[in-house]
């Protein structure tokens, strides 16, 4: 029975899922998005998300341990350099995974996994300032503060409409007729 093993073999043997998982990791630091199968795509993101939270602090010991994982110096340089200063206020969730349907040749889901601040489509309407979240306040002080409040009486301006005069639109028309009339 298979209880509580819930790592993805992905058809592969251990030695042999390790390298592919090292070598997509170096590929997603290095492109910052890559096309893979939904599958591999999940195992991906198990396996890349721990190490970008190592790499949020940088020391040796946590270089140390990325590349015992990713086994690629230039790798793990892009990872602490860049990646982790760009990630660096975010609390997890690195990564994003778009469904992109099924390969031609023998229908596999595909996937196209990203690392999320890098992506300029999705980010583009997001605000750089930090949403805060605002407590709901209490129904007693609320309800005392609807009773005191004055009831508030808005008065109407007046609405003033302009015009534009169709006689300028007209006369411009009229006198570019007449040049016409005038060169010929």
């Amino acid at each position: 029975m298979r209880h509580g093993k819930k790592i993805a073999h992905l058809g592969r043997k251990t030695p042999h899922r390790k390298y592919m998982l090292a070598n997509m990791a170096c590929s997603l630091i290095e492109h910052k998005s890559i096309n893979t199968t939904v599958a591999k795509a999940k195992a991906l993101k198990k396996y890349i998300e721990p190490l970008i939270t190592k790499s949020k602090s940088d020391s040796t010991h946590n270089r140390r341990i990325v590349f015992s994982y990713l086994k690629n110096k230039y790798a793990v340089t892009e990872l602490f350099r860049d990646i982790s200063v760009k990630i660096g206020d975010r609390p997890g969730g690195y990564t994003r995974i778009i469904k992109l349907g099924n390969r031609l040749g023998d229908n596999a889901s595909m996937a196209m996994i990203e690392l999320v601040d890098y992506n300029t489509i999705y980010n583009a309407g997001t605000d750089s300032a930090k949403k805060t979240r605002r407590r709901k306040k209490s129904s007693k002080k609320s309800d005392a503060v609807v009773e005191e409040a004055a009831p508030v009486v808005e008065e109407a301006a007046p609405v003033v409409e302009e015009s534009t005069p169709k006689n300028e639109d007209n006369e411009t028309n009229q006198s570019d007729s007449d040049k016409k009339e005038t060169d010929s």
